[in-house]
Protein backbone atom coordinates (compact mmCIF):
# COMPACT_ATOMS: atom_id res chain seq x y z
CA UNK A 1 0.00 0.00 0.00
CA UNK A 2 1.26 3.45 -0.80
CA UNK A 3 -0.41 6.80 -0.40
CA UNK A 4 1.17 9.93 -1.80
CA UNK A 5 -1.36 12.73 -1.39
CA UNK A 6 -1.08 15.72 -3.68
CA UNK A 7 1.36 18.19 -2.19
CA UNK A 8 3.09 15.63 0.03
CA UNK A 9 6.79 16.14 -0.27
CA UNK A 10 9.57 13.59 0.01
CA UNK A 11 10.19 14.78 3.57
CA UNK A 12 6.79 13.34 4.50
CA UNK A 13 7.54 9.86 3.23
CA UNK A 14 7.27 7.14 5.84
CA UNK A 15 7.83 3.45 5.35
CA UNK A 16 6.03 1.01 7.64
CA UNK A 17 7.32 -2.57 7.74
CA UNK A 18 5.15 -5.34 9.21
CA UNK A 19 5.22 -9.12 8.94
CA UNK A 20 1.72 -10.39 9.56
CA UNK A 21 -0.76 -9.56 12.28
CA UNK A 22 0.84 -6.10 12.48
CA UNK A 23 -0.16 -5.16 8.93
CA UNK A 24 -3.69 -3.99 9.90
CA UNK A 25 -2.20 -1.68 12.57
CA UNK A 26 0.14 -0.16 10.00
CA UNK A 27 -2.59 0.09 7.38
CA UNK A 28 -4.86 1.99 9.75
CA UNK A 29 -2.02 4.29 10.84
CA UNK A 30 -1.08 4.88 7.20
CA UNK A 31 -4.71 5.67 6.33
CA UNK A 32 -4.91 8.25 9.10
CA UNK A 33 -1.59 9.83 8.11
CA UNK A 34 -2.67 9.93 4.45
CA UNK A 35 -5.81 11.77 5.53
CA UNK A 36 -3.45 14.33 7.10
CA UNK A 37 -1.67 14.68 3.75
CA UNK A 38 1.36 12.53 4.59
CA UNK A 39 2.96 10.17 2.10
CA UNK A 40 3.13 6.64 3.47
CA UNK A 41 4.10 3.19 2.20
CA UNK A 42 3.25 -0.03 4.04
CA UNK A 43 5.35 -3.08 3.28
CA UNK A 44 3.94 -6.47 4.23
CA UNK A 45 6.94 -8.72 4.75
CA UNK A 46 5.56 -12.12 5.78
CA UNK A 47 8.98 -13.75 5.39
CA UNK A 48 12.05 -11.70 6.21
CA UNK A 49 14.27 -14.50 4.95
CA UNK A 50 12.57 -14.59 1.54
CA UNK A 51 12.72 -10.80 1.27
CA UNK A 52 16.45 -10.80 2.04
CA UNK A 53 17.00 -13.60 -0.49
CA UNK A 54 15.72 -11.34 -3.29
CA UNK A 55 18.16 -9.37 -5.41
CA UNK A 56 19.13 -5.83 -4.45
CA UNK A 57 16.96 -4.26 -7.19
CA UNK A 58 13.83 -5.94 -5.83
CA UNK A 59 14.60 -5.01 -2.21
CA UNK A 60 15.25 -1.41 -3.28
CA UNK A 61 11.99 -1.27 -5.25
CA UNK A 62 9.99 -2.46 -2.23
CA UNK A 63 11.83 -0.57 0.52
CA UNK A 64 13.81 2.23 -1.11
CA UNK A 65 16.71 3.57 0.96
CA UNK A 66 15.38 7.05 0.13
CA UNK A 67 12.47 6.21 2.43
CA UNK A 68 14.76 6.41 5.45
CA UNK A 69 12.01 7.31 7.93
CA UNK A 70 10.78 3.91 8.99
CA UNK A 71 8.50 2.37 11.55
CA UNK A 72 8.87 -1.36 12.14
CA UNK A 73 5.90 -3.07 13.77
CA UNK A 74 6.59 -6.60 14.99
CA UNK A 75 4.46 -8.62 17.42
CA UNK A 76 7.67 -10.04 18.78
CA UNK A 77 11.09 -8.84 19.81
CA UNK A 78 13.01 -6.00 18.19
CA UNK A 79 16.11 -8.18 17.78
CA UNK A 80 17.17 -8.41 14.13
CA UNK A 81 15.09 -5.50 12.84
CA UNK A 82 17.93 -2.98 12.95
CA UNK A 83 19.13 -4.37 9.60
CA UNK A 84 16.18 -2.54 7.97
CA UNK A 85 17.11 0.85 9.38
CA UNK A 86 18.68 3.23 6.88
CA UNK A 87 19.17 5.87 9.56
CA UNK A 88 19.07 4.71 13.18
CA UNK A 89 17.80 8.11 14.30
CA UNK A 90 14.96 7.97 11.77
CA UNK A 91 13.71 4.50 12.67
CA UNK A 92 11.18 3.62 15.35
CA UNK A 93 10.14 0.20 16.58
CA UNK A 94 6.76 -0.92 17.87
CA UNK A 95 7.58 -4.34 19.27
CA UNK A 96 6.73 -6.56 22.21
CA UNK A 97 9.98 -7.26 23.97
CA UNK A 98 8.47 -8.86 27.04
CA UNK A 99 6.18 -11.78 27.68
CA UNK A 100 4.50 -13.65 30.46
CA UNK A 101 0.98 -12.21 30.47
CA UNK A 102 -2.19 -14.01 29.60
CA UNK A 103 -5.62 -12.69 28.77
CA UNK A 104 -7.75 -11.57 25.83
CA UNK A 105 -5.53 -10.51 22.93
CA UNK A 106 -7.02 -7.01 22.65
CA UNK A 107 -6.32 -6.34 26.32
CA UNK A 108 -2.79 -7.72 26.01
CA UNK A 109 -2.08 -5.70 22.86
CA UNK A 110 -3.11 -2.54 24.67
CA UNK A 111 -1.07 -3.47 27.75
CA UNK A 112 1.98 -4.17 25.60
CA UNK A 113 1.47 -0.90 23.73
CA UNK A 114 0.81 -2.67 20.46
CA UNK A 115 -1.91 -0.43 19.06
CA UNK A 116 -2.64 1.81 16.09
CA UNK A 117 -2.01 4.75 18.40
CA UNK A 118 1.47 3.44 19.24
CA UNK A 119 2.28 3.12 15.53
CA UNK A 120 0.92 6.63 14.92
CA UNK A 121 2.95 8.04 17.82
CA UNK A 122 6.11 6.47 16.41
CA UNK A 123 5.39 7.87 12.95
CA UNK A 124 4.43 11.30 14.16
CA UNK A 125 7.59 11.42 16.24
CA UNK A 126 9.59 10.96 13.05
CA UNK A 127 7.61 13.67 11.32
CA UNK A 128 7.89 16.12 14.19
CA UNK A 129 4.09 16.27 14.34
Amino acid sequence: FESRPEGAGDADVLLFIATGSEVPLCMEAAKRLAEEGRAVRVVSMPSVERFLAQDEAYREAVAPRAMSRRVVAEAGVRFGWDRFAVDADATRYVTMDRYGASGPYKVLAREFGFTVEAVLDAARGLLGA
